[in-house]
């Protein structure tokens, strides 16, 4: 790593302010001060809880399984330790780039020099006759999760809007309870802007499996309180069929919260724009995590990542530019999603169009579908073979070429 000093040629900054208080807020504010950062540090967040991780939330805190605390990134005397000025709950609603000035919902100013924005985003909510219901949820924050949990563990049948990797989780965590399950996906297939035919054909068969009624390729026309109980719903799709259900939530997407930025003048599209060390373009304003568009150097190209591995790593990177150390963001893409018994996870870059290679046996739930480009790995879907994915990363940093036969042979270590 270099030592970049200031970013805009000033002087190190004194005061950073820290705007979200999700898993990326809480890795900045770590990093800060584990990289020697002094000076004041406040985080500005609407919710009251101190940052925590989000993968739990559709599994074990959804189950009932792990008690809130155990999703807290930071105990709590170890974050007292850190000494952040924490606004909660309020929200920013202004920054003034010239004055440098941000101003809060609870009127507050603080004046910075350095400011960082990782406000994630929000669950995408349903519209118009697809919401005529107050029996619906979604699942973004831990009280979603607690809510929905406590909800769920009262009723026997869910209907889930939505087969991506929320809805996905959701349904399977319902079945673990032992609670009746109907998905619908207006999409062709499962997963459809994430992952190939082949992978959403392994989840289909995966959920089906486990008694989930799954509906693809029909849309929601209306979801309204039954007509015989409104504490139940029923929902009316675009075939004209029904479904009676006790309850539903709905995961169909995250929208980033930009406005902020957008008000600010700051450059966005599809997220906040920003290079490799998370800086916008005014030099003073960083963002990273779900919020963020950035320059992903492996994948040479711009991308939104909405994932675990990237709201903590990028957040690091970041937290280390916003007071002068470089350290480029150019990790590989890694998402991972379980499902019953199954972990699922994918690394680099996956194609729609590309026909992987296949190690080991989908139908036993255990392969590696390994996708290349001139002979090198760029991207692989692991699943449960952990193994294969940590190989397949090592080889995709060396950008080494491997041969097709001896991926598929399993007699072949891949070592």
């Amino acid at each position: 790593m270099t030592d970049i000093g200031a970013i805009d040629g000033s002087s190190p900054p004194r005061t950073i302010a820290v705007i979200g208080g999700g898993q990326a807020a809480g890795w900045i504010v770590k990093t800060l001060r584990k990289e020697g950062f002094d000076g004041r540090l406040v985080m500005v967040a609407d919710e009251v809880h101190a940052p925590y991780e989000r993968p739990p939330l559709s599994k074990a805190v959804l189950s009932g399984e792990a008690a809130v605390d155990t999703v807290s990134l930071v105990k709590p005397d170890d974050f007292a330790a850190l000494n952040v000025e924490c606004w909660q709950p309020d929200c920013a609603t202004e920054i003034d780039r010239q004055r440098r000035l941000l101003r809060t919902a609870r009127g507050r100013e603080l004046e910075y020099d350095r400011l960082i924005i990782a406000t994630g985003g929000a669950a995408r909510r349903l519209e118009g006759a697809q919401a005529a219901t107050k029996n619906l949820a979604y699942l973004r924050t831990l009280d979603d999760a607690v809510s929905l949990g406590s909800r769920m563990r009262e009723i026997r049948h869910l209907l889930v809007i939505g087969g991506g990797w929320i809805g996905l989780e959701v349904a399977a965590t319902a079945r673990k309870l032992g609670v009746e399950v109907t998905v619908i996906e207006g999409a062709s297939r499962l997963c459809a802007r994430t992952v190939p035919p082949i992978v959403s054909e392994f989840l289909a068969d995966l959920h089906r499996a486990q008694g989930v009624d799954l509906r693809i390729g029909v849309g929601l026309a209306a979801l309204d309180d039954h007509p015989g109980d409104p504490r139940r719903v029923q929902a009316t799709l675009a075939d004209g069929t029904s479904i009676d259900a006790d309850f539903a939530v709905a995961g169909i997407g995250l929208t980033p919260h930009t406005a902020l930025a957008e008000a600010a003048g700051l450059a966005v599209q599809n997220g906040i724009v920003v290079d490799e060390f998370g800086v916008t373009d005014d030099p003073a304003i960083f963002a990273c995590g779900d919020v963020a568009n950035h320059m992903n150097a492996w994948l040479g190209r711009r991308v939104r990542l909405e994932s675990w591995a990237n709201a903590q790593n990028q957040a690091i990177a970041t937290a280390k530019a916003s007071i002068g150390i470089a350290a480029p963001y150019a990790e590989i893409p890694w998402f991972w999603s379980d499902q019953y018994d199954v972990n699922l996870q994918i690394l680099g870059d996956v194609p729609m169009d590309s026909k992987p290679v296949i190690r080991g046996d989908l139908g036993a739930r255990r392969a590696s579908l390994f996708f290349l480009k001139d002979g090198a790995v760029r991207g692989v879907v692991a699943i449960n073979a952990p193994r294969d994915l940590k190989l397949a990363r090592k080889w995709m940093n060396q950008g080494r070429e491997v041969d097709r036969e001896r991926l598929m042979d399993t007699t072949v270590p891949l070592s």
